[in-house]
């Protein structure tokens, strides 16, 4: 496979050539719902990629009917068939690699860097799931009772639906739909609004891999749609990465409709730095946690906890904005930049509301990024990192997450204190801490309220075979993603009880 071909099969130079459209039953059809959209090229709004409309009610039906049609067969086939097709799927991938990443980009606005690493990362749940033959294996005890044997098997859920956010549209779909269809389940993706394109692409590359028509499926759409896929009678289980607010409608809407849902939320993630920690050494993991990709990621740093007296919490604080300053905003696709920008002009104002906000609630802005400009894109979404200090954390920027390269400066006289301050968040999605103590680092990971943490690490995002999860209100549901989490969300188990008669075993042993 040398090249992506476009929804409908004609070859494309690029996945976002051409309108994103829906894969229902395995051929690609426009849509005909109400609602259509235009998607932009982050760091130049005058560059259109594609123009999207929104399946109608009666696609999605048939999205959902079209799966449930195609799982009997596909969830009989032997586990190292489905498997085969999976390394299939990463070999196009791995051909593929640079375009993608590419595509990535000009959706997004990741820096190059970034999307080359969120899609390896994407790839790392791909390679998980080409060993599902031996990730959903069940477990055996003969003679549990006299002549009674007890097993257990786990099988496919049914149809399931991923509902992934605009952050990362190549690595969530990635970790949602090749779990899922390698445990046997039918899938249909509905991509973000904000950046479809990848994803569809990545349905279209994996159909391509040998996947039996209806196995996967793509609907374009809002809430609406997503809406209707979850109460759809077909959809036994629900993905969902997105905001607090929308994942709790997931999961309500969901559990009333007796589906199995995993929704992962927000996140207000603190670093603690001590005073052991290696300032120099550490500060490229600061600005990379809180600045990376525009501070658009669920585990995006937002609030830096500088822990010690006075002295030692102005030089973080000062080193810190210095390292910021140094940024450099600019196109994803520039070497030179160091700072991308935000996904499209509605996120770029609601940011710039927030930095209002934090003004007129009186925290200090140290550094302000809002006049800031990248060189030769007058009409791209650009915000500069921008910097609080003295926010407490009951200002609406020390304690909502604003998704954007902005931060919050706290201050805390020791670690006692700053853990404190970190747990009054109603997320808990990671938490980091800078330090060189081993004692330190033991009293962290035993009192902070968080899913993922890190220890002299920015990012604490896991492998792909380790679980994927915050805590309190960055996730509803119980199951986490990625390894053997993804693969218990994507089944369920059944226990068999056996007794055969006549089965007696010889009285002179085995001979």
């Amino acid at each position: 496979m040398s090249s992506i071909a476009s929804p409908g099969g004609s070859p494309a130079t690029s996945p976002h050539s051409a309108a994103a459209r829906n894969l229902i039953g395995g051929t690609w059809v426009e849509g005909r719902g109400d609602a259509s959209r235009d998607i932009h090229n982050p760091a130049d709004t005058a560059e259109m990629l594609a123009s999207v409309r929104e399946a109608a009610p009666d696609q999605v039906d048939e999205a959902c009917a079209a799966a449930a049609r195609a799982l009997p067969g596909w969830r009989a086939t032997p586990a190292a068939e489905r498997a085969r097709i999976l390394f299939r799927f990463r070999e196009f991938l791995e051909e593929n690699f640079s375009e993608v990443a590419r595509g990535i980009v000009r959706e997004n606005g990741k820096l190059l860097s970034e999307a080359r690493g969120s899609l390896r990362r994407g790839l790392d749940v791909v390679e998980f799931a080409c060993g599902i033959p031996s990730q959903m294996m069940g477990q055996a005890l003969a003679d549990v009772s006299r002549d009674v044997d007890c097993l257990t098997f786990r099988e496919p859920m049914g149809v399931v639906v991923g509902i992934p956010p605009f952050n990362f549209p190549a690595l969530i779909p990635l970790w949602m739909m090749s779990v899922a269809v390698a445990c046997g389940n039918a899938f249909i993706l509905k991509p973000a609004e904000k950046a479809p394109l990848t994803g569809t692409g990545l349905v279209e590359m994996f159909a391509d891999a040998g996947l039996p028509p209806g196995v996967v499926g793509v609907v374009q759409g809002s809430k609406d749609v997503s809406e209707r896929l979850i109460a759809d009678p077909h959809v036994q289980a629900v993905s969902f990465v997105g905001t607090s607010a929308v994942a709790e409608s997931v999961y309500r809407l969901a559990a009333a409709h007796g589906k199995r849902v995993q929704a992962h939320g927000g996140a207000k993630n603190h670093l603690l730095i001590l005073p052991d920690a290696d300032l120099e050494r550490i500060l490229p993991e600061l600005i990379g946690s809180c600045f990376g990709s525009a501070g658009q990621r669920c585990l995006a740093g937002s609030v830096l906890v500088a822990v010690g007296d006075r002295a030692r919490q102005d030089a973080v604080a000062d080193a810190f904005l210095r390292a910021a300053g140094e940024l450099r905003l600019g196109d994803g696709l520039d070497d030179a930049a160091t700072l991308c920008p935000v996904v499209n002009p509605v996120e770029e104002r609601r940011i710039r509301a927030a930095i209002g906000r934090g003004e007129a609630e009186g925290a200090r802005l140290r550094l302000d990024g809002r006049s800031q400009s990248a060189p030769h894109r007058p009409r791209g979404c650009f915000l500069g990192p921008t910097i609080f200090d003295d926010v407490t954390p009951d200002m609406f920027i020390g304690r909502e997450e604003l998704f954007g390269p902005v931060v919050s400066l706290m201050r805390a006289p020791d670690l006692d204190a700053a853990i404190t301050l970190a747990n009054r968040s109603r997320y808990g999605n990671t938490a980091c801490l800078f330090t060189q103590s081993g004692a330190a680092t033991r009293t962290f990971r035993e009192r902070i309220q968080a899913g993922m943490l890190g220890v002299n690490v920015g990012v604490p995002a896991p492998m792909g075979f380790f679980p994927f999860g915050g805590w309190k209100d960055s996730i509803y549901g119980y199951h986490n993603t990625q390894g053997a989490d993804a693969v218990a969300f994507y089944t369920r188990k059944k226990v068999v009880t056996e007794r055969w008669f006549g089965c007696e075993a010889p009285k002179d042993g085995w001979s």
